[in-house]
């Protein structure tokens, strides 16, 4: 099967960010299907226009678009749609057998939909993000028509989707309230990559050698983008109540975003960087597992909106992956799970001192501690693979195309 697979922000292991789409495209070449991936080379580059690769079996075809979190929104919108028309008129150059767009941004399904109807193969569409609703219901979205136009684009993207892969419940009940029927809804979450997250003593050991500033003591890690949505600043609150009781427990954050120099600066302020907080500006993908390990715990934060609580961080699989409890500050589903699985700690609800008192606890009951470690660990392996998950992810594509009469075994 010949598969055009449309993600805006595709990176690889060498990249910081997730990797959702380089694991799961590399698993279906892999399947013996070929995997054409339209996405948007954001860093500087010489190239003017389109340029291809191949990496690992996919074919990457990258257009030249700068992007970043600390761009205005106007930016962003702009680079969306930028994106958006160029990768429409790609697509009508590589015959395919099913269009596979991916979000955020939601502008991908214009491509998707566009692109697929024009070779009259069918597209699955991913929702990795409630949108239009997180940018309403945290006021980026204010005009009405900005609301009512944003509200078309994804019944309308919907609407045009042979099926529809959602990485939460949260997201998969978005969509069904939009008139989409659940039965054309898949539930495929972001994932655990286990192998990856096997680090060998030796290559630990030359690690630590290079990375001797990381503090002695129980290291809390988040690893993530600096955004508004991610709450970031919540560290140093905890930082400073670290502070205040002389704790041998300490915080490090490491990537970038919009918020990453008011992050910092307050850290100054607090007089708490590189004392229980060290902040660290992003890192290649392949790094991550060498800090996890390294650190006690993980960490993942969001500001306190409904619409946030359906997210699928990659963060959280990533501690799941690394035999890592993990520490969160909102409900919704993820904290369904570490409640019922014992493999972290929730804070939801609850003051920087309770949450503190929560982690000491936890981190000095070491056979509490110990057995979370497990838990994570076996969440990972049975419940969030990705060779499993990709594999659910195939089979969806499969039949999305047969059933349009574009593939047969």
């Amino acid at each position: 099967m010949k598969i055009i697979y449309l993600h805006q922000y595709f990176n690889t292991p060498q990249m910081s960010g997730g990797t959702r789409s380089y694991e799961m495209a590399k698993r279906l070449v892999a399947a013996g299907h070929e995997v054409h991936m339209i996405t948007s080379w954001v860093q500087e580059t010489n190239h003017l226009d389109w340029f291809n690769e191949e990496i690992d079996g996919i074919k990457v075809h990258w257009f030249p678009n700068p992007y970043s979190n600390k761009m205005s929104y106007k930016q962003r919108i702009q680079a969306f749609l930028r994106f958006a028309y160029a990768s429409m008129q790609k697509i009508a150059t590589i015959p395919a057998d099913i269009v596979f767009a991916t979000s955020t941004p939601l502008t991908i399904a214009i491509p998707g939909v566009l692109g697929a109807r024009k070779q009259k193969i069918p597209m699955i569409f991913e929702v990795r993000d409630l949108w239009p609703e997180v940018p309403i219901a945290m006021g980026i979205l204010k005009k009405p028509y900005q609301i009512f136009l944003a509200k078309k684009l994804e019944k309308w993207a919907y609407k045009n989707s042979a099926h529809i892969v959602a990485l939460s419940p949260g997201m998969k009940e978005g969509v069904i309230a939009t008139g989409y029927p659940e039965n054309q809804v898949s539930i495929i979450p972001n994932s655990c990559d286990n192998d990856l997250f096997e680090v060998q003593s030796n290559d630990f050991e030359i690690f630590k050698s290079h990375n001797a500033w990381l503090p002695e003591g129980d290291l809390i890690i988040y690893t993530g983008t600096f955004g508004i949505v991610n709450d970031v600043g919540i560290a140093v609150d905890l930082a400073k109540e670290l502070k205040n009781r002389q704790s041998s427990i300490s915080i490090l954050l490491i990537g970038d975003g919009l918020e990453f120099d008011k992050v910092y600066k307050r850290a100054i302020n607090e007089d708490v960087l590189n004392q229980t907080l060290y902040i660290r500006k992003q890192v290649p993908k392949t790094e991550i597992p060498y800090f996890l390990k390294y650190a006690a715990m993980a960490s993942s934060f969001a500001i306190n909106i409904p619409a946030i609580q359906a997210n699928s961080a990659n963060k959280f699989f990533d501690a799941l992956a690394a035999s890592k409890p993990i520490l969160i500050n909102y409900g919704g589903w993820q904290k369904d799970i570490i409640e019922n699985n014992q493999c972290g700690l929730v804070a939801w609800g609850k003051s920087i001192k309770e949450t503190i008192d929560d982690v000491e606890n936890f981190l000095n009951n070491k056979e509490k501690y110990n057995q979370a470690c497990r838990n994570a660990k076996s969440l990972a392996l049975n419940d969030f693979s990705r060779d499993m998950l990709a594999k659910k992810l195939e089979a969806i594509l499969i039949e999305g195309a047969r059933k349009q009469g574009k593939f047969n075994d």
